[in-house]
């Protein structure tokens, strides 16, 4: 069964399915609290509805760590944080200003510099202070009510993820192939939470658990883990190291581009993403195989090289204008990056032919034909997608 994705999702599944299916955890560790608060008993089921993101999130300001090392070959330390390399091996910190869905603020601050994502009502900026460039994303008021899905597709993909975030691309898995349940409750972020799991009922994902820790008064995500199968410690996690569920200082949620910054505006809503110089986000034909735990996302493997801004290969410098929604869009030196990923894959073949193959303890990502297949899976399920995507 092919599933179709819109074009943000397309980059979103890939980037997510490596970020939340991560291979072994090093570096800077999420504080994990010894202690066991007192909370009144909920049921999975309970936990489950009250985690949902259509709930109302209270205002609040905390500090987020997110950890991911995919296990995978010693790749290149480009010195860019928002580098592919170091999107999949790395920590990441973003400090969080949330006051409603229209009016937030994610600041992810990098040596000597700072990425922000800002939203107000009907505008959305992003601003790196590296390159000292702004973009603006500007729709009609009322056209997210009537054109969501349209206005989203457009939007750019966020480099980070928060435990909200995590929690919904995990949540989308539960069903009959889940198994729910509830561990003991902790303190996260100094705040007593309950804690949700969700396992896999299925052999072939490559995930033995996922625990969401969720606020006991607010309902709120507080930290999300995924471990793989046998394993006594999380391979990813993205959590609060401090948290006050309080309404931001208006000035860390109001934004007027710097001086001398170079401004590019996208306007959004009319079916067409454009922007000063006048262009448009070209589409790209990214599908996926089976659902839930046991999905498995392709695309073509000039794609892959276009977002990473691999010269010659369908890569290079994007036309003037063009917005970035890619994994391009986060840093370059994608071809260093991309070589050490395919030189660590070994040959492989089968009944349904020939390719290169690499796995981790939680992902595996298999080339052959000109594409690529990825997911939380047993090789054995991304054989099964070839020739079944289309």
């Amino acid at each position: 069964m092919r599933v179709k994705l819109s074009r943000r999702g397309r980059w979103l599944v890939p980037v997510t399915a490596v970020a939340v299916t991560g291979g072994v955890i090093a570096g800077m560790q999420i504080p994990v609290a010894q202690a066991t608060p007192a909370l009144p008993a909920k049921t999975p089921a309970q936990l489950l509805a009250q985690v949902d993101s259509t709930a109302k999130m209270p205002p609040l300001t905390g500090t987020v760590v997110e950890t991911t090392s995919l296990g995978l070959p010693q790749l290149p330390q480009l010195g860019n944080p928002t580098s592919l390399s170091s999107l999949i091996t790395g920590s990441h910190t973003v400090k969080v200003y949330y006051d409603s869905p229209q009016h937030f603020r994610l600041a992810v601050p990098q040596s000597l510099s700072e990425t922000d994502v800002i939203r107000d009502g009907n505008k959305l900026w992003v601003w790196d202070s590296t390159r000292n460039a702004v973009t603006e994303y500007t729709w009609p008021k009322g056209s997210l009510k009537h054109n969501a899905k349209r206005v989203q597709a457009q939007l750019p993909a966020v480099p980070v993820l928060t435990p909200q975030q995590a929690a919904d691309q995990v949540l989308k898995a539960v069903g009959k192939t889940t198994l729910v349940s509830v561990q003991s409750n902790v303190l996260v972020a100094g705040e007593p939470a309950y804690q949700l799991v969700l396992a896999p009922k299925d052999s072939r994902s490559l995930v033995g658990k996922v625990v969401i820790a969720i606020d006991g008064k607010y309902g709120v995500p507080l930290r999300l883990q995924v471990f793989a199968k046998n394993a006594t410690s999380p391979a990813f996690q993205v959590g609060y190291t401090d948290i006050s569920f309080v309404t931001p200082a208006q000035a860390n949620l109001q934004f007027t581009p710097p001086p001398g910054a170079k401004l590019t505006v996208h306007n959004l809503g009319t079916g067409h993403a454009t922007s000063q110089q006048g262009s448009s986000v070209p589409d790209t034909g990214f599908g996926g195989y089976g659902s839930g735990w046991l999905t498995v996302v392709e695309f073509p493997q000039s794609a892959l090289n276009q977002a990473l801004g691999v010269p010659g290969q369908g890569g290079g410098t994007p036309a003037p204008g063009t917005p970035q929604t890619g994994m391009g869009a986060l840093g370059g030196e994608g071809a260093a990056v991309l070589n050490s990923l395919i030189g660590a894959a070994k040959p492989v073949h089968g009944p349904w032919g020939s390719g290169t193959l690499l796995t981790t303890s939680l992902m595996s990502m298999l080339i052959t034909n000109g594409n690529i297949y990825i997911g939380a899976v047993q090789p054995s399920v991304l054989y099964a997608a070839v020739g079944h995507t289309h």
